[in-house]
This record gives C-alpha cells, structure tokens and sequence, in this order.
C-alpha cells in the first residue's frame, strides 16, 4: 500500500493511494493515522487537486554514511567496518515538489540519493529477527550536502542539517522487498547516479540494529540507509529526482536562499 500525506483546503490528512497511471491516481482518505489500526474512508480525492507533504514528520532522521563501498571511495573515505550514523533535524525535512534552498554559507552542494526506511513502532534495542516488525515501509530521500562544509567543519551538522537538506517521499510504500532495488537520480534529466540497494555494506537489519540499541526509535522516524556512486554539485535553478523501484519518484527544484 502506498501511504501519502497531504493537504487540502487548509486540512492535513493521510491517504491511500490508487492507481497507476500519474495522471489517474486517487486518494482514499484515511480515518486517523496510519501508524495504528486504520480505516479507509471511502471519500477519494485525485492527487492533482492535493498537495503532497512530507509523507511523515520524523521526530528525527538518523542517516548513516559511506554505506555503498563505492561511493566512500569516490570522496577518498576509508570503508566502514561498522555502521557510521548521523543525523539529521526534523526541520531539514521537505516533501515532494518542494524547494531545496541553496545555503548562503557553501558554495558546494550535492545531492545523494537513498532509500529511506520509516519506523512504525516504538521500538529499542531491536533484535534482527523482529526489523521488519517495527518497519512501516520505505521512501525516497535526497540527502542533500554542504560539501565545502563537510569537509572544513568535520562535524557534519551544518553541513547535513541544513534547512530543506531532507527531502522525502513522494509517499510511504508498505509493502516492499528492499533487498535489491534499483536507485537512480537525475539532474535536469540527466542521470546522475544510478545503484542498488543490495550495494549496501551493511543491511537494514544492520542498521536499525545498531541504533535501536543507542535510542529510542519512534513512530514516524525515518533510517536513511547511504547512497550509491556519484553524487555532485548542484546549482541554483537544477531539478533533482531521486527514483526508486517500486516506491516512485521524489523530484525538487534548487532556488536560491531568500
């Protein structure tokens, strides 16, 4: 089930998704949140008179880095031997069609494209045979990086964090094999980066694994899992689509920071 969060004259909801062609997909608005037992409402909306939000707001985005072995070596970085994360704030979050604003303090920027897990459940120190118990289902991310920043500051929370460096969605997909699906991202569409998930050093199960036994993990959070082999620079007036198999495309434009 794909799971898109939106609004409408004003009001905020959850609904399912319908359909296949873009320009015939509908919206069966869901009863409350789906992140417990719900039902479908019956009333559908056609996507086209929506605006897609943020498919959730995380209480926060752990992201884990130099997670595909070539993309750690294309910016010279040893590979880990173990699961490497950071994070990124909930106010770095922007939804599909919204604008990546270029930070006034880099002149380097790049996209990354990710597969993004979102959490259904509380959930701490989870064992690897319940992962997929707590997993609500997957989205598309860009993880969007001051690259300039990174480098000279070490600490990456300006460098990653930045206001509008999150992009997810363009919804949630619940029902998803992620074991090998491809990830692709464009530029003005031109590819960019194209990978697999099954590139991953380390797994899903890995990584939830490995921070579940730090933290407290939430309803809502969202795991964004590394990115594969080409990121770089993107400038004022690009727009950047990150597309996953199986889940869709996430597509935002760069303006400059007003």
């Amino acid at each position: 089930m794909r799971i898109a969060r939106f609004s409408i004259d004003g009001n905020v909801a959850f609904g399912a998704i319908e359909g296949d062609k873009q320009d015939e997909l509908v919206l069966d608005i869901i009863k409350g949140i789906p992140f417990a037992d719900f039902e479908l409402s019956g009333t559908k909306v056609p996507v086209g008179k929506v605006r897609l939000l943020p498919p959730v707001l995380p209480n926060k985005v752990v992201a884990f880095g130099r997670n595909y072995a070539e993309h750690a070596r294309e910016l010279g970085n040893e590979v880990p031997g173990a699961p490497f994360a950071f994070f990124k704030p909930s106010t770095s979050v922007i939804g599909p069609g919204d604008e990546i604003q270029y930070p006034s303090f880099s002149a380097e920027v790049h996209h990354e494209a990710e597969l993004a897990v979102v959490i259904g459940r509380m959930c701490r120190e989870v064992p690897r045979e319940r992962v997929k118990d707590v997993i609500f289902g997957y989205t598309c991310a860009n993880d969007i990086t001051a690259r300039d920043v990174q480098r000279r500051e070490k600490q990456w929370a300006r460098a990653k964090g930045f206001d509008t460096s999150c992009p997810l969605g363009p919804w949630v997909e619940t029902d998803l094999d992620p074991g090998d699906l491809t990830i692709q991202l464009t530029v003005n569409g031109q590819q960019r980066q194209l990978g697999r998930t099954s590139e991953m050093i380390h797994s899903i199960e890995d990584l939830i694994v490995n921070i579940s036994e730090a933290m407290t993990l939430l309803p809502g959070d969202v795991i964004l899992t590394g990115t594969p082999a080409g990121v770089g620079p993107l400038n004022v007036g690009d727009e950047v689509a990150v597309t996953i198999e199986g889940i869709g495309t996430l597509t935002n434009k760069v303006v400059k920071r007003g």
